[in-house]
């Protein structure tokens, strides 16, 4: 029997098969730990990070991690990708069940202005 952390890395594979950032369209990565949320917009053709976000930040860091504080986080990658001169990317839910603060970060992210 596989650990839950174990079934979720096969279900990240299998996303990640298909799922493949560029320069012109990138990667958002979405990591929810049972304490933070991280957030990364990849460009994996050159092999960078264009813009980071997580609830571990210093405004962030004391709240915990509910729907709100995940919806904090996609506006916060949003921006910062947009400031990055990224509109447009494709989201890697990384195994995760796309619901609850998964969901809340992306439908937040979207209304920011971020295409995906």
């Amino acid at each position: 029997m596989k650990t839950r952390d174990q079934a979720r890395v096969r279900r990240h594979f299998r996303v990640r098969r298909r799922v493949h950032g560029t320069a012109a369209r990138p990667r958002l990565a979405v990591f929810r730990s049972n304490r933070y949320i991280y957030a990364q917009v990849i460009d994996d053709v050159a092999g960078r990070t264009v813009a980071a976000a997580s609830s571990q930040e210093k405004d962030l860091r004391e709240r915990n991690l509910t729907v709100g504080t995940a919806a904090e986080v996609g506006k916060l990658i949003a921006s910062r990708s947009k400031a990055a001169g990224v509109n447009s990317v494709v989201f890697d839910r990384g195994g995760f069940a796309y619901h609850g603060r998964l969901k809340a970060l992306a439908d937040a992210a979207r209304e920011e202005g971020l295409e995906f």
